[in-house]
């Protein structure tokens, strides 16, 4: 602390007393009075509305503390010690569990600030500084459990100056459902932005963003060689099952040479929503996808593989939800394998050194690491295996690299797109199967492995995946695996 330029002082707002034992309450208060850092205070008394508890407030930062919970020894101190950088205006940090033999577990290694996610499931309370001048701008007179609605509004006017720290700041006793109070809450947040919202997968919260009164066209790209066992069913469950009415379906033939699959695209050809073209050229996915970009009639593309099935109606619309917001790039769908278990739910960037999917091989009906994979979150990158994005969004981001031939142009493309100030989103209410690498092969095979390595070099000098801190994962956990374990 001794270079330090300032030391803020921390005021501990215990809220949510009802049902809580004494002696947890106790245990609360007696993991304040244990801190290493020694400025801090309580805010009023635990039976006083919050407004006019933060209005009393004499501190820099405040935090609110769950009756029941416990902070680390070292909480305020790693909060002080983050808020020496620009006096950000909230600060948050990693948690774990607490039973009553004071035994820890389950510790949640938290992404940095993702607002998709604080919206679908609350990751901040109980562990988070607030600065005292922007809770006190916020004004209104909230009773004492609305925590919920304190941190959404400041999450929203912090305007970005939201730190996160990693390491475990609190011991939470017993698991939270999400309680009225918080649906309520956002739900009053994303009316006010012309959303709506309902509880999902897992006591989550699933945020409704509006479409255009017109919806926009949208091409759905499928390249095809042959594999008619692949493209029949990709080509029905898109044409029959897709509740999304505005789009058309451009089919690209690299090459077909069965007649079986020459007399079905002929068939195919007569339907009202279906293009074919031809691109006689050696494979190359980039390539492929641009030409069919630029013969896309919509204002939206969807980049479909055709080893991909439709297994919810909803899917094109849910990816739409997103690809019309301003802010927003790339858009990319859960996909799962054939056993129902997790394919791809968003890009890490980073791990194996190059970049793989969150959540790999998770079983859909399980909530695995803190339910992450069954929320819409901003991602650092998604597969264009199933990717919609506005077309004028995709040539000024340049379009997909056809250096980059098969493996890794979806990430190069999505992290272009970050960069040129567009958030790109995975989410998960958009569901596919998909039937991984069944139409090129496998990147491990004799035939393609020269070509995949040449392409993991260009990613990482491109972009210095070798060493890339992706905000979606944590230094806690192992940039070797795409399951969240621990980094031991």
């Amino acid at each position: 602390m001794e270079g330090w330029q300032w030391r803020p002082r921390f005021s501990i707002l215990l809220h949510s007393s009802d049902g809580c034992a004494p002696e947890e309450l106790i245990n609360s208060v007696r993991s304040v009075e244990r801190q290493s850092y020694r400025h801090w205070g309580f805010a009023g008394g635990a039976d006083e509305p919050i407004g006019s508890r933060i209005a009393s407030v004499d501190a820099d930062y405040l935090v609110p503390l769950r009756a029941g919970d416990e902070l680390s020894s070292t909480a305020l101190f790693r909060f002080a010690e983050a808020a020496q950088a620009n006096r950000p205006a909230i600060l948050y940090g990693d948690e774990d569990q607490i039973d009553a033999r004071g035994r820890r577990s389950q510790p949640w290694f938290k992404p940095q600030w993702n607002r998709e996610m604080f919206l679908a499931m609350d990751y901040l309370s109980s562990a988070a500084a607030i600065d005292v001048n922007l809770a006190r701008g916020l004004g209104g007179t909230r009773d004492e459990e609305d925590v919920q609605g304190l941190l959404l509004e400041a999450t929203a006017a912090a305007d970005g100056s939201i730190i996160h720290i990693p390491h475990i700041l609190c011991h939470k006793r017993g698991a939270e459902r999400p309680s009225i109070r918080r649906i309520d809450a956002v739900a009053a947040h994303v009316n006010a932005l012309g959303a709506t919202c309902r509880l999902s997968a897992f006591d989550t919260i699933k945020v409704e963003w509006p479409l255009p009164a017109e919806l926009p066209l949208v091409t759905v790209i499928v390249p095809t060689r042959d594999k008619l066992e692949l493209l029949r069913p990709c080509v029905n469950g898109v044409l029959g099952r897709t509740d999304y009415s505005n789009f058309e379906l451009l089919i690209i033939d690299n090459g077909s040479i069965e007649l079986r699959t020459a007399q079905y695209l002929r068939d195919l050809a007569s339907h009202p929503r279906v293009r074919i073209v031809s691109f006689p050229e050696p494979y190359n996915f980039s390539a492929m996808n641009n030409f069919g970009v630029r013969h896309a009639t919509g204002s939206f593309v969807c980049l479909l593989n055709n080893d991909t099935e439709v297994v919810e109606p909803a899917w094109l619309t849910e990816l739409m939800r997103y690809a019309v917001r301003a802010d927003v790039g790339a858009v990319g769908a859960k996909l799962l394998y054939e056993d129902g278990s997790i394919q791809h739910a968003g890009v890490v960037v980073g791990i194996g050194q190059a970049a793989g999917h969150a959540h790999r091989f998770l079983p859909a009906g399980e909530p695995g690491y803190f339910r992450m994979a069954h929320v819409s979150q901003f991602v650092s990158a998604v597969t264009a295996a199933c990717l919609v994005i506005d077309k004028g969004k995709f040539h000024a981001a340049g379009g997909l690299d056809e250096e980059l031939a098969v493996a890794f142009n979806d990430v190069d493309l999505c992290l272009r797109i970050e960069a040129a100030g567009w958030r790109n989103v995975y989410v998960p209410h958009s569901v596919l199967l998909h039937h991984e690498s069944k139409t090129r092969g496998s990147d491990m095979s004799p035939e393609q492995i020269g070509r995949y390595h040449r392409e993991v070099a260009i990613l990482q000098h491109r972009w210095g995946t070798k060493t890339y801190a992706d905000p979606l994962h944590n230094p806690n956990l192992d940039r070797a695996t795409e399951t969240f374990a621990f980094s031991l």
